[in-house]
């Protein structure tokens, strides 16, 4: 199996309004750390979220994308940081349960030049797990895009809100291709953005 071909629960999941349950899951354990099952449990209720998602297959988009609004109107201060942490840990489950490992190793091994661009297609060839029914593209070896990304949907912001996506972007790219990678959110759907704009640069 190569580097650009990960394992995932159901490809056959790949339809429109679906995303994967790491939206949710990952940031279930952070809300508790940060504010324990009061936080944890106010943030699910606000979003219609009354229990935990299985962390098989696939699932709808909508209730993941109420989760991190929710969030963002309950705690607007910590969202960022929370959102962030979410957003390493589902790299790090990406890293643990999906890509191979000797893929992660050939990653590590090879020129950044040539393991960026290789990752980068293994990112667009599943970007449904994280992007639900937006409009992933990869506009160059290290810049992503989310047109009408549905985790902001409907929101409106003077400053980008993707910090979960940032932070999966980053983590992934700093484990298998260089350390030295930082990812920013350009601009972004929330802020009226055409799409939401990932670039990764040395840092």
């Amino acid at each position: 199996m190569g580097p650009n071909k990960w394992r995932t629960p159901d490809d056959a999941n790949r339809g429109a309004g679906l995303i994967g349950p790491n939206a949710i899951l990952q940031l279930l354990p952070v809300l508790e750390r940060a504010g324990g099952q009061p936080l944890r449990d106010q943030v699910m209720a606000a979003a219609g979220v009354f229990a935990p998602p299985s962390d098989e297959g696939m699932m709808p988009e909508g209730p993941a994308a109420r989760m991190h609004q929710a969030l963002r109107a309950i705690e607007p201060e910590m969202a960022p940081s929370l959102a962030w942490a979410a957003g390493e840990r589902t790299a790090r489950y990406i890293m643990a349960r999906r890509i191979p490992k000797p893929a992660q190793l050939l990653l590590r091994v090879l020129p950044a030049a040539l393991a960026a661009p290789l990752l980068s297609k293994a990112i667009a060839r599943h970007a449904w797990t994280f992007a639900g029914s937006g409009e992933f593209a990869v506009t160059g070896p290290l810049v992503f895009e989310i047109r009408d990304n549905p985790i902001v949907r409907g929101e409106v912001s003077k400053t980008p809100l993707c910090h979960w996506h940032a932070a999966v972007f980053e983590t992934l790219f700093r484990s298998l291709v260089d350390t030295r990678l930082r990812c920013a959110e350009e601009s972004c759907c929330a802020t009226g953005a055409p799409a939401c704009r990932f670039v990764l640069n040395r840092g």
